[in-house]
């Protein structure tokens, strides 16, 4: 039989094994701070969820701020000449008579779907960034003044127009008349990204948008995307940049932009990628050098946004890399205040 002993430690030895003991604790403690805040991959900025999110959870983020960015109208195609005006006081002038589907006169209720953008926070979270083609194929920075959607439908049936349209666009929208800008037409790529061409008409000089007191006249030929726009002109030598995403972000979960200090509507976009680098590119060269401009990095996590924006004066070849612990989640509200706020 085991007789039981009380064993009895002097206070003074309590004391002693306390203060070991908190030590140890202390010691673990720090180390344990230490080693997760000095990680630049680690999400230290609120990041909710280090796991990539898919395409098509990127690509839906996109079109919830598309659709928080889309006003809706409805008339009735027997009224004739229609006007409307937008939440930015921009008119919307159509001649309901020349309203067809697949090919036959449009009558009864019809439903205008219509969005407008003007600034840079805008065109970011809707991918809507303004880039235009080049008479060789490569594109540039444009400047905008206001980039607009408009489509007609009835029952679900996208409506043509036999006589085009007419927006008017107070310029104070964008800071004032500008007597260079031009009608440009959006075409949407395989990847979703958005370029503009210069219509014809403009180029040529035979019309299509006119300046008159503080409004631009866009005449415009059919549905779709139309921009008020002309292109960015600065005579410094040019050079191409390099971005690099964190781990596990590509052209499809995530994309980069670029903006130009003192150039308030308008926003670059990095719309080429190399896999094998995980590299984003402005491959066209025209980049200048000594340009100060912010690039943005964007992706999605758990319904919310992830970004990250970076000062960057523009050096010859740069190349410029964002970690996963550089980015903050954020609302589209937050982000797209954000990006307004930049010079």
């Amino acid at each position: 039989m085991k007789t039981s002993k009380t064993i009895y430690i002097k206070t003074s030895t309590k004391r002693i094994l306390s203060k070991n003991v908190f030590s140890l604790f202390a010691l673990l403690l720090m180390t344990s701070i230490l080693t997760t805040s000095c990680n630049p991959d680690d999400a230290d900025d609120g990041f909710q969820n280090d796991v990539p999110p898919t395409a098509q959870e990127f690509a839906d983020i996109r079109d919830i701020a598309m659709g928080n960015h889309t006003q809706m109208f409805n008339f009735d195609a027997d009224n004739g000449y229609i006007s409307l005006t937008s939440e930015n006081g921009v008119e919307i002038n159509i001649n309901t008579n020349c309203l067809t589907a697949n090919g036959n006169p449009v009558t009864g209720d019809v439903t205008l779907e219509y969005v407008e953008i003007f600034e840079k926070g805008s065109m970011l979270t809707t991918n809507k960034p303004t880039m235009g083609k080049l008479p060789n194929g490569d594109k540039t920075l444009i400047i905008t003044g206001g980039e607009f959607f408009v489509e007609a439908t009835q029952n679900g049936t996208i409506l043509d127009t036999n006589c085009g349209f007419q927006l008017m666009i107070p310029t104070d929208l964008t800071g004032g008349p500008d007597p260079d800008m031009t009608l440009w037409t959006g075409e949407i790529d395989a990847d979703g990204n958005l370029a503009w061409d210069e219509n014809e008409e403009n180029a040529n000089g035979d019309g299509g948008l006119f300046l008159e007191g503080e409004n631009y006249y866009g005449i415009i030929d059919g549905f779709g995307w139309t921009n008020v726009d002309k292109f960015y002109n600065d005579p410094r030598p040019k050079t191409t940049i390099q971005v690099q995403p964190p781990a596990g972000y590509d052209n499809q979960n995530s994309a980069i932009y670029l903006s130009y200090d003192g150039e308030l509507p308008a926003l670059a976009q990095l719309d080429t990628y190399d896999a094998s680098l995980n590299i984003f590119s402005e491959h066209y060269g025209q980049i200048p050098i000594g340009l100060e401009c912010h690039v943005i990095f964007v992706s999605e996590s758990e319904g919310e946004w992830v970004y990250a924006i970076k000062p960057v004066t523009i050096e010859e070849n740069d190349i410029i890399t964002f970690y996963l612990g550089e980015t903050t989640v954020g609302s589209e509200a937050s982000l797209t205040a954000l990006m307004n706020g930049l010079p």
